[in-house]
C-alpha cells in the first residue's frame, strides 16, 4: 500500500503488517486495508496537523501509537457511535472497550463495501456484452492490450502490477523526507527499501475509475488523461517539455518557491534524468485519444450511487 509500498503484510514485527509503526502498529487489525486507515489520521499532512495545533499531533511526535488512543476516545465516546460499536462487535459489551482497532476494522469494512466497483462498461464486455464499448473504446481497449503495451504494467482486475515502476515524472512537490536528506525528495519505493535500484520507482496505480481521479502520477503532475498518456510514450520528452504552470496548483504564493525548489537543484535532477525510462511506441493522437476513450470505459456505472453515502446527519 502507499506509492512507495510503505506498509504490507507481514510477520516482521510481531503484528501482521510491515509498516511506518513498525511494533508499535496494534495487534488484531484483520486486513490490510485496516492498517492503511490507522495512518492518515496521524498523518501531518493529511489530518494530524501541525505541530502545536492539537494534541493528536503532539503525540505522534512522542509516538506513533500515542496518538490512536486519544483518536479512539473522541469515536467511542460519541453519542452516536458508542452505541453502534457495541452492536457491531460481539466482544465488545460497553463503548469503553473500543480502541483504535475496531475504529480501523470498521473503517476497512466500510471501504471494502462503499468504493468496490465492478460495473464499468469494460466489465460488462468481459461478461460478454460486446455492445457495452463504444467503437472508439474497442480500438482504445485492442491498443491498449497491443500496440502500446499497457498491459505490460496495468493488468488482472484491479488493472496493475501492484509492482513499482520509475516513470521519470516531472519533479515537483514537498516529497518525502528520509533520515539524512537535507530537504524533502521524492525518492519513490527506495525510502522504504533502502535499495538504489529502486530510486523513483513508485507502485502501479489502479485504473479502476481512473477518468475520475485526475490530477496524474504520483505526484499530480499532469491535470488530465491525455497528458499521462503521452508522457508514457516519451518520458524524457514530456519531462523535458513540462512546466511549473501544467500542474494547475491553486495561487498560493508563500508554498510556491517550496512547491517547485526542487527543481533547482542541478545534482538531484540530474540523478532522477538516470532513471527516466525509454519511451514507448510511436501512436498517432487519434490512438492516444482511443486509449483515453478506453480508460474512460473503467469508470463504474454506479460509483455516484455507493451503497451508504454521507450520512443524513453530517454537515461539513
Amino acid at each position: 500500500m502507499f506509492h512507495d509500498g510503505r506498509l504490507s503484510t507481514s510477520d516482521l514485527f510481531g503484528n501482521g503488517f510491515n509498516s511506518p509503526a513498525e511494533e508499535w502498529l496494534p495487534k488484531g487489525l484483520n486486513s490490510l486495508l485496516a492498517a492503511q486507515a490507522l495512518f492518515p489520521l496521524v498523518a501531518q499532512f493529511e489530518m494530524a496537523g501541525n505541530p502545536g495545533e492539537n494534541e493528536v499531533i503532539g503525540a505522534v511526535h512522542d509516538r506513533i501509537d500515542n496518538a490512536w488512543p486519544i483518536l479512539a476516545k473522541r469515536v467511542r465516546t460519541d453519542a452516536r457511535y458508542g452505541p453502534q460499536f457495541v452492536q457491531a462487535f460481539d466482544h465488545i459489551k460497553t463503548a469503553e472497550e473500543v480502541t483504535i482497532v475496531e475504529v480501523a476494522n470498521t473503517l476497512a469494512a466500510f471501504m471494502a463495501v462503499e468504493w468496490t466497483s465492478i460495473d464499468s462498461p469494460f466489465d460488462r464486455y468481459l461478461a460478454g456484452d460486446t455492445s457495452a464499448l463504444t467503437d472508439e473504446q474497442q480500438k482504445g481497449m485492442e491498443l491498449f492490450y497491443g500496440k502500446a503495451a499497457c498491459d505490460s504494467c496495468h493488468a488482472g482486475p484491479l488493472m496493475t502490477d501492484q509492482k513499482f515502476h520509475a516513470l521519470g515524472l516531472p519533479a515537483f512537490g514537498p516529497g518525502r523526507t528520509r533520515l539524512f536528506d537535507p530537504y524533502a525528495r521524492d525518492v519513490g519505493r527506495m525510502s522504504e527499501s533502502n535499495r538504489l535500484e529502486d530510486a523513483y520507482a513508485f507502485r502501479t496505480p489502479m485504473l479502476r475509475n481512473v477518468a475520475l481521479t485526475a490530477p496524474y502520477g504520483h505526484n499530480g503532475a499532469y491535470p488530465t488523461l491525455e497528458a499521462m498518456v503521452r508522457h508514457h510514450l516519451d518520458p524524457a520528452a514530456a519531462r523535458a517539455a513540462w512546466r511549473p504552470r501544467d500542474a494547475q496548483l491553486p495561487e498560493v504564493a508563500w508554498l510556491a518557491g517550496t512547491d517547485f525548489i526542487i527543481r533547482s537543484d542541478r545534482r538531484e535532477m540530474a540523478r532522477q534524468a538516470r532513471f527516466v525510462p525509454p519511451g514507448g511506441p510511436a501512436l498517432e493522437a487519434a490512438e492516444i485519444a482511443q486509449i483515453v476513450a478506453f480508460l474512460g470505459s473503467l469508470t463504474g456505472t454506479s460509483v455516484d450511487q455507493p451503497p451508504f453515502g454521507v450520512p443524513a446527519w453530517f454537515k461539513p
